[in-house]
């Protein structure tokens, strides 16, 4: 019994020590780079045109704006070729600069609604209306890792 307390009061003991190297200290052989998020989209059937029409104006003219923000670094649109069952046959791609905290996800919410002259009330039927050309199948979020 004694010898348990002795293993776990050392495991403590280490495990404290561990955690109080400075961050800095610890050389990892990467840094934190951009945050990406990729978009699956499965376009439905004969609404190819019309989801890439929407892509090319309202996603464009939002991604062009969180841009210009400085939230969004690039964004791109992938095809899938070939798709088999169950994969995308969209994929956008977002680089974002970085996470945003809410307070700054509101302010700039609030900018693109005054720059668009729109409200989250008025394109929520427009957002509906995207459901009849596309599922929206999933998305996942990255973390750049860059190399040092």
């Amino acid at each position: 019994m004694k010898m348990m307390k002795t293993l776990y009061a050392g495991a403590a003991l280490l495990f404290a020590a561990t955690m109080a190297v400075p961050a800095a200290a610890q050389e990892w052989p990467t840094k934190d780079g951009s945050v990406w998020v990729a978009s699956r989209i499965d376009v439905l059937p004969g609404q190819g045109i019309a989801y890439l029409d929407y892509l090319a104006t309202e996603w464009k003219k939002e991604m062009e704006f969180y841009k210009a923000e400085g939230i969004v670094r690039s964004y791109r649109v992938m095809r899938t070729n070939h798709a088999r069952q169950g994969e995308p046959d969209i994929v956008l791609l977002v680089e974002y600069k970085d996470y945003i905290s809410l307070a700054e996800r509101q302010a700039v919410g609030q900018r693109f609604n005054a720059a668009m002259g729109t409200n989250a009330r008025q394109r929520a039927p427009r957002n509906a209306e995207r459901d009849k050309i596309r599922t929206t199948i999933g998305s996942t979020e990255y973390q750049e890792l860059i190399l040092k």
